[in-house]
């Protein structure tokens, strides 16, 4: 029974996923359907926590757009997600980084870059 269900979700694995860790600056390009049509919409922010495994995997970017804080968490995996660039490497020693919600203004974007 369960190879069944491991079989079903290895077909839905994108096998094409940019590899990105905790602290990273990423671009998530989004397809966004509107009425008819389709268009890319992107998401920039810091990477705030990685979760889950395998068709279950997902990250949390956090941005600030006009001074508030917005996050987003976005499955791995899924079909909406066309790309996911990454623009800098950070280097955090923590697995989450949960303390950034509770940082205003620049502060809250600053995470070192990796050497």
């Amino acid at each position: 029974m369960s190879s069944i269900i491991q079989k079903i979700e290895q077909e839905q694995l994108k096998q094409d996923v940019t590899p990105f860790n905790v602290g990273d600056t990423v671009k998530v390009h989004t397809r966004v359907v509107e009425g008819g049509k389709e268009r890319v919409q992107i998401f920039a922010g810091i990477v705030l926590a990685k979760s889950g495994t395998s068709v279950n995997a997902a990250f949390t970017v956090r941005k600030i757009s006009y001074g508030e804080g917005v996050e987003r968490v976005f499955p791995i995996h899924s079909p909406r997600i066309s790309k996911i660039e990454v623009t800098s490497k950070g280097k955090v020693r923590r697995a989450k980084l949960h303390y950034l919600r509770g940082r205003v203004g620049k502060r809250a974007l600053l995470v070192k870059a990796a050497n």
